[in-house]
């Protein structure tokens, strides 16, 4: 791609009368940035974006995993890992896990993330058979008394199909479909929705210096090329979600910079993930060198997020998260939408 059309999110209530509804949801653009990758970027009126991107762009997000997207949604972290960055640990056992996705359920998370193999920075792959003894039985345990969507966190078809045996409805592989081939076919087969994530490298390796050309266009690049791959595997692209990636590859600089043009991302015409909770840039940024005390730099990049369309912040403080979304949904009048 040459060109490429990031809409300028408002979220006023008072809207022109040709403001566009971005995805169906709660923001609307009149205006676009231009950018191209050699020359410098501008500010475009509607008539000058191409239709195909403004339908792109508009269209009402379909509904994924049980969850409808015209207001924003949390998912909530749960690592049952000894060694994640964050919690590595704390939610080790099937009884603790248990226990802390009853909370955040309780504390209003629209939907629980269940990873057995920490992708942090200089983290080691896990073999297939203890990632699913570590996600299988916890899976199980909250399907039993539970309806709340579930995702797997996983690069690994056996790890995936397990899960779904359980009762997951998502596919969450920081990956993108490129670590196990095969796992594409699984989503397809069993018409399962995916989230596809950018990574440059994969754990062990991937801050080891990352560069990009433009880190926003390389990034948008790879998830389109990503997409266009699911779609040709059988999954439908309005069941792809796609996340660029936060701490994965990236420096702060890179980090800021996808923030910043994050609604680039509409143009893909798929459901936008975040996941940049307790990340390393928003210690630095925000001078919070221990990961539990980032849950305010965290809820202000969600925000942020929130206000250019993001659908779905992935969060580990399920309970300081959403009592900041009510407030920004009261304060924006943004309907909470239906589930």
């Amino acid at each position: 791609m040459n060109v490429y059309y990031r809409p300028i999110v408002q979220t006023d209530a008072v809207r022109p009368s040709n403001a566009i509804t971005v995805a169906g949801g709660w923001g609307w653009f009149i205006q676009a940035e231009r950018i191209n990758r050699n020359s410098a970027s501008e500010l475009v009126d509607i008539a000058d974006i191409p239709q195909a991107t403004i339908e792109a762009i508009s269209a009402p997000r379909a509904p994924m995993a049980g969850l409808h997207f015209n207001a924003p949604r949390l998912m909530g972290i749960l690592n049952v890992t000894p060694d994640s960055f964050s919690d590595g640990g704390h939610f080790h056992s099937p009884e603790a896990a248990l226990s802390h996705a009853r909370q955040m359920e309780t504390s209003g998370a629209d939907m629980i993330d269940i990873g057995g193999e920490s992708t942090r920075p200089g983290a080691e792959a896990v073999p297939i058979d203890l990632e699913i003894s570590r996600t299988k039985p916890v899976i199980a345990a909250i399907r039993s008394g539970s309806e709340l969507p579930i995702s797997i966190d996983t690069r690994k078809t056996e790890v995936a199909e397990a899960a779904l045996a359980e009762g997951a409805n998502l596919v969450n592989d920081v990956s993108a479909l490129t670590f196990d081939r095969t796992l594409a076919n699984l989503a397809a087969r069993d018409t399962v929705p995916v989230c596809l994530m950018h990574a440059q490298g994969d754990p062990k390796t991937m801050q080891a210096a990352p560069k990009y050309d433009n880190v926003l266009l390389d990034v948008f690049d790879f998830l389109s090329e990503r997409v266009d791959a699911a779609v040709a595997a059988g999954i439908p692209r309005n069941q792809i979600m796609i996340d660029p990636g936060i701490g994965f590859g990236k420096t702060v600089d890179h980090n800021l910079t996808l923030l910043r043009g994050i609604s680039l991302f509409h143009s893909l015409g798929c459901v936008i993930l975040l996941g940049a909770s307790r990340k390393r840039f928003i210690g630095t940024v925000g001078n919070a060198p221990s990961a539990e005390d980032r849950a305010p730099g965290s809820i202000a990049v969600a925000l942020a997020a929130v206000l250019q369309g993001v659908q779905v912040i992935r969060v580990h403080d399920i309970k300081e998260t959403r009592q900041a979304l009510s407030l920004l949904n009261a304060v924006q009048n943004i309907e909470q939408g239906q589930k």
